[in-house]
């Protein structure tokens, strides 16, 4: 037998989670998050919560959260609630923070028949956007403003945003306006909360103006278009 572990499309996981992406207000004692097994066998799943470390497991994690249940069996066509607790710390209060939710399914055993197969344990991981009482503004307008300056790398062009706002941006693809969508580019990634980020472009119509798609706290696409600088 064989074991591989890896990140896939919900396509070929049996598990999905209900939204993109975790908003938890700091008013809230818990939020939840509601995971439904859409294959046709039983699923054992493992959950945890990280602080960004892609590569720390359910025993060296580190986030100030409590999750239950951690370990748990969904049964097809049936669902299950994962329970997310914060637990306290010094975080910022003036910016949301970002830890992120991994939930490990393990698909199980064929029939006692079979001597060798292939198994693939399958990890979903989505953000968790902490978000203080009190913070300016609203999460829906923060993308209309970010500012954006294009800049060169050693890998060439990219274009730098700047987000002076308490709220994270997430960003699923950012191009020169013209120019046709490249998806061997890494594109997406996350504007942070005053901070800055850049995302690599490739050529296109250099007129000073780009256009974007962005995602919302529901997981909504935003298309828009904004001007940049040098």
């Amino acid at each position: 037998m064989l074991t591989a572990v890896g990140c896939f499309s919900s396509a070929q996981a049996g598990i999905s989670l209900v939204g993109t992406r975790v908003i938890y207000p700091a008013s809230e004692r818990e939020v939840t998050v509601t995971m439904n097994n859409k294959g046709d066998t039983p699923r054992i799943v493992q959950s945890w919560i990280d602080d960004g470390d892609a590569n720390a497991t359910a025993e060296t994690a580190k986030a100030p959260f409590l999750l239950t249940p951690p370990l748990s069996r969904v049964e097809p066509g049936k669902g299950q609630t994962l329970r997310i607790m914060f637990t306290g710390g010094d975080l910022p209060q003036d910016r949301e923070s970002v830890y992120w939710l991994n939930v490990l399914e393990i698909p199980p055993k064929p029939s006692s028949d079979t001597r060798s197969y292939l198994q693939f344990a399958v990890r979903t991981r989505v953000k968790i956007f902490y978000r203080p009482t009190g913070l300016t503004g609203d999460a829906a307008s923060a993308i209309g403003q970010v500012t954006w300056r294009l800049v060169h790398d050693k890998d060439g062009m990219a274009m730098e945003c700047t987000n002076g706002t308490p709220f994270n941006v997430s960003i699923a693809d950012v191009r020169l306006k013209g120019a046709p969508a490249d998806p061997s580019i890494g594109k997406g990634g996350l504007c942070p909360a005053k901070g800055r980020e850049t995302f690599p472009i490739k050529g296109g119509n250099d007129a000073g103006r780009l256009v974007y798609r962005a995602i919302d706290d529901y997981g909504a696409y935003l298309d828009g278009e904004a001007a940049y600088t040098r």
